[in-house]
This record gives structure tokens, sequence and C-alpha cells, in this order.
């Protein structure tokens, strides 16, 4: 068995994006490691997602990966979300993979989103 334990996406809009993987539920600390960039890593889930600026050399965030969490109140989270001008790719409906959402956080990436 193998499990995910790091994820890490690159924007050059962090603060925005850690906003909005925060109303997802992540907790963020911002720190660097030695001479690299300062970042925000989760913290108290057994995934740490980390944000990293962009690299200078790349002119857009990849928008191409597809990402998906398992969220308490799903239909909770999507009023708030909505009501935060978040785009809600798909309402929550129930698929043979549970109760499901998609969003897009503020790169394009599709965020995929079920209820525990």
């Amino acid at each position: 068995m193998i499990n995910i334990s790091l994820i890490v996406i690159k924007t050059n809009q962090l603060e925005k994006q850690a906003d909005f993987y925060s109303r997802l539920g992540f907790k963020f600390d911002y720190h660097n490691h030695g001479n690299g960039p300062f970042h925000f890593a989760s913290v108290g889930s057994p995934v740490v997602l980390e944000i990293y600026p962009l690299p200078k050399s790349v002119a857009a965030a990849d928008n191409t990966t597809r990402l998906g969490f398992q969220v308490h109140s799903l239909d909770e989270l999507i009023r708030n979300l909505q009501a935060d001008g978040v785009t809600i790719v798909s309402f929550p409906a129930h698929s043979d993979w549970g109760y499901t959402a998609v969003v897009q956080d503020y790169d394009g990436r599709k965020i995929e989103l079920s209820e525990k």
C-alpha cells in the first residue's frame, strides 16, 4: 500500500492560494528551509500541502493538475466558497465516488471535494 504524504503546488498568488486552501480546512505555517524561498506548508494533516512561489523562469502556474480532498459538510463549504466568489465547476451531487463537487483554485486547478 502507498499513501501520498506531500503535494507541492507553485503559484504567483502565494497568499491568495493559502487563503483558498485554508477555507478547505488546511492550516499553514509560513517558513523556508535554508536558503530556499519562503512558502506555506500545511500542518496537522497526514498529507503536507506546500505552496511555493512560482519560479521566475515560469510564466504561469500549472492548471492541469487535479487535486482531491475529503471535507466535512460539503454543502456548507460550497455555499461559503460560492459566496466568496470561488468558481464552482460542479455542484455537490452523488456519484460512483460518493458525494462530490468540483471547484477551481485561483490558478485554475480543478479541486474535487468529497464529503467524508
